[in-house]
């Protein structure tokens, strides 16, 4: 892990696992082994990782305080209490996503909810992998099939966040608008999974694929002297023990 000392690195750092925790790392070889596939107790706990990641919560208050500025949901009026309902219902809106796209629907269909990362290749070869990601999931068997986790959770969320906000319009054409926004959100976050290795080396951010940083070493401050190595007690001898032993 490349080591980050920078402002806010504890935050860097959560950021840098909330990427990583749904990401499956490239194959060092063609013959290697598939990762392991998960079984429905695996995607429960899978859900509740993803969802529950400090990083969230921040990303709740930022969504409740656009959709407060934005008087999204008017009943829930203004001020702290107005606010405190926006929270709410944008922490279930995040909840509903994962709970549906991460555990219900790849447990029924058996998907692997996570995203298998190219690595390597032409930028434009990598970037169609991580378009593609919301058509083409991998079964928990290794082989490719349509993304039905995707696309059900997203119209499921969708569907159920009328329940709790007034503000929503009603009708199909709203939930597929809303929808389409959130699979357009879930195609970039898988273009920045993609590229997170390049975009962490290059800033030095906390990163886990020890493979690529090896590969790629991040240059030292020269001006920084090494630590001196220390010299085993037993090659010092002071000049008194030796006049004891003539």
């Amino acid at each position: 892990m490349d080591d980050y000392t920078g402002p806010f690195s504890k935050l860097v750092e959560s950021f840098s696992q909330k990427v990583e925790i749904k990401t499956v790392q490239p194959a060092r070889h063609h013959h290697s082994l598939r990762p392991c596939s998960l079984d429905a107790h695996d995607k429960f706990h899978l859900f509740m990782q993803n969802t529950f990641e400090p990083i969230n919560f921040i990303g709740t208050s930022w969504d409740a305080a656009w959709e407060h500025i934005d008087h999204d949901d008017p009943t829930f009026g203004q001020g702290a209490a107005g606010y405190s309902k926006r929270y709410a219902a944008a922490f279930v809106d995040n909840v509903a996503d994962d709970f549906f796209g991460t555990f219900l629907y790849p447990s029924l269909f058996h998907q692997d909810p996570r995203y298998y990362r190219l690595g390597r290749g032409p930028v434009h070869q990598r970037l169609g992998h991580a378009l593609r990601h919301v058509f083409v999931a991998h079964s928990d068997s290794g082989n490719l099939m349509f993304n039905y986790s995707e696309w059900l959770g997203t119209a499921s969320s969708k569907t159920l966040s009328n329940l709790y906000h007034p503000g929503n319009k009603r009708g199909w054409g709203s939930i597929a608008t809303r929808g389409g926004v959130s699979i357009g959100t879930d195609m970039s976050w898988d273009v920045f999974r993609e590229f997170w290795p390049e975009i962490a080396h290059t800033f030095h951010l906390p990163f886990k694929n020890r493979e690529y940083a090896q590969n790629h070493p991040v240059i030292r401050d020269s001006r920084i002297p090494a630590p001196a190595a220390e010299k085993p007690a037993s090659a010092t001898v002071s000049s008194s023990s030796v006049a004891a032993l003539q």
